[in-house]
């Protein structure tokens, strides 16, 4: 077997490439085109409308894209030279070439694989603990800004509270205790060892990188409602953004297949204030073309592109 899978192992390569571009490329279809809350017709309509007189939108709309992905490039060259000293083109390649191999797997768990695999066999555990440091840092930060957001959410507007899965909530404890159980069974000493070797200042660096970030996405965000004919108080806006990318942030890892779970997830927020739910599919689908497929179809290349490692 070995032997067999040696013989045709640049046509195995190849041919995973292939299902992981146009794997990715069906799924950003169905989030595009497929997509149950728009009809494509409609998104063109509403893209026409958006740029048919300002050309010029698109550029800066673009540039809130250049800027976010920039600073995550950073973020990673940062965390990554950790381990081993990487160029900004390096980290360029890694950062979109990991997103389209993300597309395809649930809670863009593919990334860390797919990162760790640019770097020699004996590197890849510290490359996905590393990995693992800047989507936390991420996360963290949605959180900290959601807590905002939903604390205003909930002073300001009355919402029905849904009942509690009985079924989810005991199968979450005992993933708990079954977690807790073999605590001492895992190995977390040298994943703390090599984590501690880490300076506060590339931590401190890491975070203040996220937070740039996250004002970045969520400033785009406002900037289509904005264009979109959206009469709404900044301040107000923005907790309902926080609020907005702190749920669905949470809801993927109950409904991995659900592409349009950030509309849904807007449409019910911004409801409250009447907002045309036409507007915001259409605002959370364009920042998912602007943020994701365009900088997947880059990524695709370096996909194909993609030489392995042969230690």
């Amino acid at each position: 077997m070995y032997i067999i899978l040696r013989k045709y192992r640049v046509s195995l390569i190849l041919l995973l490439k292939l299902i992981i571009v146009f794997g990715a490329f069906y799924f950003m279809y169905q989030k595009i085109i497929a997509n149950p809350l728009i009809t494509f017709e409609q998104l063109k309509n509403q893209f026409s409308i958006l740029f048919l007189n300002n050309g010029w939108l698109l550029i800066l709309l673009l540039f809130f894209t250049d800027a976010n992905w920039l600073i995550e490039i950073v973020k990673w060259k940062t965390l990554a030279s950790v381990e081993k000293k990487i160029t900004f083109f390096e980290a360029f390649e890694q950062c979109f070439a990991s997103l389209t191999a993300s597309i395809i797997t649930p809670n863009r768990i593919g990334e860390y694989g797919a990162k760790a695999l640019f770097f020699d066999s004996e590197k890849r555990k510290n490359i996905m603990a590393l990995n693992l440091i800047g989507n936390l840092s991420q996360l963290a930060v949605t959180i900290f800004f959601g807590c905002i957001g939903v604390c205003y959410f909930l002073m300001n507007y009355t919402i029905e509270i849904p009942k509690i899965n009985i079924q989810n909530s005991l199968i979450l404890i005992l993933f708990l205790f079954i977690l807790i159980y073999f605590r001492n069974k895992i190995k977390f000493k040298k994943v703390k060892t090599f984590l501690n070797k880490i300076s506060h200042k590339t931590y401190a660096f890491v975070v203040v990188l996220a937070i740039l970030r996250y004002l970045i996405f969520i400033h785009q965000f406002y900037f289509l409602l904005f264009l979109l004919g959206v009469e709404i108080d900044y301040f107000r806006a923005l907790y309902l953004i926080f609020s907005m990318y702190f749920i669905a942030s949470i809801l993927p890892s109950l409904t991995i297949f659900d592409w349009a779970i950030k509309g849904s997830v807007a449409i019910f927020l911004f409801g409250f204030l009447g907002i045309n739910a036409l507007t915001i599919v259409t605002t959370t689908t364009l920042m998912y073309v602007l943020n994701f497929a365009i900088p997947a179809l880059f990524g695709s290349i370096f996909v194909l592109n993609f030489k392995p490692l042969t230690n």
